[in-house]
């Protein structure tokens, strides 16, 4: 890897191969790998509550039941998020391991870290709760001092969706956030390097790039940076470092890093 061109390598859901996604443990774990940052999705309780979870049901990475939005955040907090991994211990003492993550909590372990950080924050939708979610998230964003970032702040937030609706409000409360239009098919234009108004950066999954090999020189010759998911395996890194994008997002970090060195 030349000196010139290094991406960011960044966990997603905490590196969620080798421990429970979503756990304060897993993302801990990253960082102390080298990660340069982090990815979470977050989404409301019914309490108003941001916390780091990916489905809208708690079935999958829980050991309760029903949508995550129709509980209180007392409710998930009783619940374990991290024996259904095949990566929890057994020794099953460690809380970080499997409790529940708010996003205060990741906010607060983020920036006690004493090191630089770039934390990616997914708002999920559709939401019951719409607008509220990007609301209550630039509202905490400003509680921590992160919704005006400065270039030598050491953690740096960028809002990535799906929505392109989520990140124009984003873009209308917290200007200076930096936002990330991820993509699981190409919408009218985008395949031509334009990105919907509010989204600053390209999140294009890994089975879209490979399908549509002119999306990546088209988004970077409109002068936009690129951020690919969930890339894990080296002939999808080699793929994305061909084009040279800005981020990787994986399961895997210390694998990646491991590569990035090598290669």
């Amino acid at each position: 890897m030349s000196e010139e061109y290094r991406p960011l390598v960044f966990a997603h859901r905490g590196g969620a191969e080798a421990l429970p996604e979503h756990t304060l443990g897993a993302y801990l774990r990253a960082l102390d790998e080298g990660a340069d940052g982090l990815e979470c999705d977050i989404r409301l309780t019914r309490d108003g509550h941001l916390i780091c979870v990916h489905d809208s049901r708690l079935d999958r990475t829980s050991n309760g039941r029903g949508r995550v939005s129709s509980k209180t955040l007392a409710e998930l907090d009783a619940l374990n998020f991290g024996s259904w991994h095949p990566g929890y211990p057994a020794d099953t003492e460690v809380p970080d391991l499997a409790r529940l993550l708010t996003l205060e909590r990741l906010l607060d372990a983020v920036l006690s870290r004493g090191r630089p950080v770039r934390l990616l924050i997914e708002t999920k939708h559709p939401s019951r709760y719409g607008a509220e979610v990007e609301r209550r998230l630039i509202r905490m964003l400003r509680h921590f001092g992160l919704a005006d970032p400065k270039p030598d702040d050491p953690v740096q937030v960028t809002v990535m969706s799906f929505a392109a609706l989520a990140l124009r409000r984003v873009r209308a409360q917290a200007p200076g956030v930096p936002t990330v239009y991820l993509m699981e098919m190409t919408p009218p234009g985008v395949g031509r390097g334009r990105l919907p108004f509010g989204a600053r950066t390209a999140g294009p999954g890994i089975e879209l790039v490979r399908a549509r090999p002119a999306l990546l020189p088209a988004i970077k010759a409109a002068g936009h940076q690129a951020y690919v998911w969930t890339v894990n395996e080296a002939e999808d890194l080699d793929l994305v470092l061909e084009h040279r994008v800005d981020g990787v997002i994986t399961d895997r970090p210390g694998f990646v890093l491991d590569r990035l060195q090598r290669v």
